[in-house]
């Protein structure tokens, strides 16, 4: 499918990850409530980066986008369950999400602990669906890209290190690692699932992962400068609250402006990564681009 601009291509993806993500969901035969809990924050609205990322990278490879659907949304439902969790009042203790009342406000702690369990373990089944249009080899390759990323080694294991490190002067190499793991490693999970599906080279594939790594951390940089310029209208959250809570950021450990130049200096990396896997991919650019540029 050719499209005539990224915000086409983009809304084409949202449209569909949305829907499907639908459709998974109202094909259970479970409670009610569960149901309604986990669509709810599924519903949350959100830019779907992680599979823009990895409809863009199948773009590139000029391979057909239904093939990532299933990875898609099975990194879709982690990353929302990971939201979910990370609200409640034992982590974050947020009442807003992107603008609206956070899961457990809206159906109790308990339930929202088992709307995010659910949809966990729900996106592996997505990945292992016997009517699967892809080979086992690869679904299995899948499913350990996706469950190590999302685990103790990857983003658990970060969010662990960010709640050690609340209240704590964390140096920058701390931060990298966080950042690295809690927000990275699905961001690059996404980048290295559509690398499998389209069947890149050791040489593509290396530098797609380090595309990847330096978006992570431009995202987070990016997240971080919001927090202080950002309006709350548009992020659909309370501003200042990393200052307010006392965390440690690319901000307050480089300044704004030394996070800015730092933000700039990812980008550039990360576009050079892509120039380096010979492919022609302008939505992976333009990705970036967004990734950097936007205000919320």
């Amino acid at each position: 499918m050719v499209f005539s601009s990224f915000s086409n291509f983009a809304n084409h993806c949202k449209k569909t990850v949305d829907q499907e993500l639908l459709n998974f969901v109202n094909e259970l035969s479970i409670p009610k409530t569960l149901k309604e809990a986990m669509i709810y924050s599924l519903e949350a609205g959100g830019k779907r980066i992680r599979p823009l990322l990895l409809f863009a990278v199948l773009a590139s490879f000029q391979k057909d986008l239904k093939l990532g659907i299933p990875a898609a949304c099975a990194i879709e439902m982690i990353h929302t369950y990971s939201l979910i969790h990370d609200d409640l009042p034992s982590m974050d203790n947020d009442d807003l999400r992107r603008g609206k009342p956070t899961n457990h406000i809206v159906f109790g702690e308990a339930m929202a602990i088992l709307a995010g369990d659910a949809l966990l373990t729900q996106s592996f089944e997505i990945l292992s669906k016997n009517d699967s249009a892809l080979t086992s080899e690869i679904q299995i390759k899948l499913i350990q890209l996706i469950s190590n990323s999302a685990g103790a080694s990857g983003m658990v294991g970060g969010q662990v290190a960010d709640m050690e490190g609340e209240n704590k002067q964390l140096t920058l190499e701390e931060l990298r690692y966080i950042h690295k793991h809690k927000t990275g490693q699905l961001l690059v999970a996404s980048v290295m699932a559509g690398a499998i599906l389209a069947g890149a080279s050791d040489v593509q594939v290396y530098h797609l992962k380090r595309f990847a790594e330096h978006v992570g951390l431009a995202f987070q940089i990016k997240d971080d400068i919001l927090d202080i310029e950002g309006l709350e209208e548009l992020i659909g959250k309370k501003v200042g609250s990393d200052i307010a809570n006392q965390k440690s950021t690319y901000p307050s450990l480089l300044g704004l402006e030394g996070a800015k130049e730092m933000l700039v200096s990812e980008v550039l990396s990360a576009k050079d990564h892509i120039t380096n896997t010979g492919l022609n991919a302008p939505l992976l650019h333009s990705l970036v681009d967004l990734i950097a540029e936007r205000d919320h």
